[in-house]
């Protein structure tokens, strides 16, 4: 199982960070309408702490939700009940459930640790998909690195956590998060710190597009899963890989 995202930095991600899935959900929806009308299932990668598969489930949506860290799978049966199954699920060997939609948001393929695995995971969601059905994922372009070279420590204090995170990209495919969370014990009197190394392998998302096409899936790559507007578009080097599942 993923060493990523242990409890305490869950909890972080899940108070603080629920703003990409806010992003992604708009286009996802959009994407999926025609899923939901039908009844189809939805099989979601790396749904974390629930916080997409909220928004999936509300729309109306049959979900399997499925995440690497347990950690964050106890909040997300928490805040998203409802599921058909929230389970774990480790890429890129675990088996996909066939679905007539696989998603992911949070660049949750760009967490293995090299591009042979990334492929194995994207041929693994393309088969996964049932004809005529969706595949919708974020995915780390080869410029998210240079997007971010130059990128500062970045830090946020409130009254029960704290995150700082340091960046670095020592490698044109490699981008990594050192994270130090800082949390409150249960009486509110002591900080409890961890830290984790979360390393992006990043990739030519042109590639990913005719990886899915070999595997019967026709995708493109772009700035949103939806409108490209300032509310709907992705952080630049993250790409939106859309396409459906020729029949």
């Amino acid at each position: 199982m993923s060493d990523y995202f242990r409890a305490d930095l869950a909890k972080v991600h899940h108070r603080g960070f629920g703003f990409h899935a806010d992003r992604c959900a708009p286009g996802i929806l959009r994407l999926l309408a025609r899923v939901r009308d039908r009844g189809g299932l939805v099989a979601e990668l790396g749904a974390g702490s629930g916080l997409l598969t909220r928004y999936l489930v509300d729309a109306g949506h049959r979900v399997i939700a499925t995440d690497a860290s347990p950690d964050m799978l106890a909040l997300a049966r928490e805040h998203a009940p409802g599921t058909e199954d929230t389970r774990v699920l480790v890429l890129p060997d675990d088996p996909i459930p066939p679905a007539d939609a696989v998603v992911s948001v949070g660049h949750v393929l760009s967490y293995l640790p090299d591009e042979d695995a990334v492929r194995r995971a994207l041929v693994a969601a393309a088969r996964a998909v049932r004809p005529g059905g969706v595949l919708a994922l974020d995915l780390c372009d080869l410029s998210y690195a240079d997007e971010r070279r130059d990128a500062q420590p970045y830090a946020r204090v409130t009254d029960h956590w704290a995150i700082v995170t340091r960046f670095a990209a020592p490698a044109p495919d490699r981008f990594v998060r050192e994270i130090t969370t800082f949390v409150r014990d249960g009486a509110g009197r002591d900080w409890r710190r961890d830290d984790e190394r979360h390393e992006n392998v990043l990739v030519d998302t042109a590639w990913a597009v005719a990886l899915l096409a070999d595997h019967g899936v026709d995708a493109t790559a772009s700035p949103s899963f939806g409108a490209d507007t300032d509310a709907e578009r992705l952080p630049p080097g993250l790409h939106a890989i859309v396409g459906l599942r020729r029949g």
